[in-house]
């Protein structure tokens, strides 16, 4: 049995003595307070590792407290406690720091998990401190790489975020390592042992999307031979990714909403409902907001998994990381392809940082791949790059014969329309490469061809797609 320290911070003295008998009785040391004051001055003399708070008390509340405590300390973990009407209350307590929440009426085993998995946090902080003297050696963390500042401030969110239990949005455009951030989250939180699961939700049609998140029951719709656990059951116990969060249909978006706010599920075609305890990220590469003011995004999901964001920067804005990127890919690509591949050459590099990486690392990934797979040699040349990669003149909008003019007048509707097919058009119908250039997802895509009509929709689909 744990033998951690909880202090139990509440006014109401029988739900105090309750909880606090029901927290003894699962082995923890149990101290109470009556409010804020005097849990503050009780947590300086007795230093809990966890403080279970009430968020409306006299004197001093919740948030108060909590914002004490994270002036003294970054080892207690402060779960709060609070009224259905008050979760935005907790988000904001999520956002200072705390570890998590819990609604009254109290879910006695929920709470008996959130406290087991703060245990765990404890030794997590430990081998955090071990992977932050790594990450000034090496210039990483986890799977990301980097000793650029932009990069640096990425690691420090993450080490900062991963611990908690708190929702995290990751933005960035396309091929910037978005997944790679919340499977580094994922392996620095008490999380780390219990399952990551990634689901993208441009990927999967609209129509079995919610079966995919949720589950069904046997007989739920046509073609339900038998029941289906969904993603948040499958990564029950540790964290899910929602990537392209902002092709959730809306209908799925709401009762995505009631999960995060609950932590309960209903699968498809069942009266039941399910506990789950899984910590959700999810990734996007659109700008947020402005995916809500189209209806792609509901606002009130938004405002939820916005807890705390991550932005992952370009390619171009910190291209310092690339000669590191490169040595870090190329002894992975080698080792996949049997290749004896240790460097690219001075000429390569400079090539490699004269451009501007529309794809991000993935095409740098994909770039040094390909090369990987035909360099004759131990070394990567320009003549081992994609034919004409990276040595096109400059231009503009006179000269490049791919630039799209607009006339004054032309509404953004048909410029949007004139860039896509545009872009198309430059990548031979390509439509994986055209959907990572624009910094849309390929579903996207395909859903704006079909607006554009059948004529655009066939032409964009006159050549077999090579995957970019």
């Amino acid at each position: 049995m744990s033998q951690e320290k909880v202090l139990i911070v509440e006014d109401e003295e029988n739900e105090r003595t309750g909880l606090a008998e029901l927290v003894s009785s699962w082995g923890f040391r149990v101290e109470t307070a009556r409010d804020g004051v005097e849990g503050l001055e009780r947590a300086r003399q007795w230093t809990p590792s966890i403080v279970v708070t009430d968020l409306k008390m006299p004197r001093m509340g919740g948030i108060d407290l909590l914002g004490h405590l994270a002036e003294q300390t970054q080892t207690m973990a402060v779960v709060l406690v609070t009224a259905q009407g008050t979760i935005d209350s907790a988000v904001q307590a999520m956002r200072m720091g705390a570890y998590d929440y819990i609604t009254k009426p109290i879910d006695t085993n929920r709470l008996r998990t959130i406290l087991s998995n703060a245990s765990s946090l404890l030794g997590t902080r430990v081998e955090l401190e071990v992977t932050r003297r790594k990450l000034r050696d090496s210039g990483s963390l986890g799977r990301l790489n980097g000793s650029s500042r932009k990069m640096q401030e990425i690691f420090r969110l993450i080490e900062m975020v991963a611990p908690s239990t708190a929702s995290v949005l990751i933005t960035g455009a396309s091929g910037t390592g978005k997944e790679l951030v919340a499977r580094t989250i994922h392996d620095l939180s008490p999380r780390r042992d219990r399952p990551f699961v990634a689901i993208n939700c441009a990927a999967i049609p609209e129509t079995l999307i919610e079966s995919e998140v949720f589950g069904h029951e046997k007989g739920a719709f046509t073609g339900a031979l038998e029941r289906r656990t969904g993603c948040f059951e499958l990564a029950e116990g540790g964290t899910i990714l929602l990537d392209e969060i902002g092709e959730m249909p809306i209908a799925t978006q709401a009762k995505l909403l009631r999960v995060l706010e609950d932590r309960k599920l209903r699968r498809l075609g069942s009266k039941v409902e399910t506990s789950v305890d899984v910590r959700v990220l999810a990734a996007t590469n659109k700008v947020p907001d402005e995916a809500v003011a189209r209806g792609e995004l509901r606002s009130d999901l938004y405002y939820r998994l916005n807890v705390f964001n991550i932005h992952m920067p370009p390619l171009r804005e910190h291209k310092e990381d690339i000669a590191d990127l490169v040595q870090l890919l190329l002894a992975e690509m080698s080792a996949k392809h049997s290749r004896k591949v240790a460097a690219v050459s001075e000429a390569v590099l400079n090539v490699f940082n004269g451009y501007s990486w529309p794809g991000n690392v993935r095409e740098l990934r994909n770039t040094l791949e390909r090369a990987v797979i035909v360099c004759d040699g131990g070394m990567i040349e320009t003549k081992h790059l994609p034919p004409g990669f990276g040595q096109a003149p400059l231009r503009t909008a006179a000269n490049d014969p791919d630039a799209v003019r607009l006339g004054v007048g032309t509404t953004v509707e048909e410029a949007e329309k004139m860039l896509i097919l545009k872009t198309l058009e430059a990548t031979s119908n390509n439509k994986t490469r055209a959907a990572e250039i624009l910094g849309i997802s390929l579903k996207t895509l395909h859903n704006k061809l079909k607006e554009y009509g059948s004529a655009a929709a066939d032409a964009a689909a006159g050549k077999e797609e090579v995957p970019g």
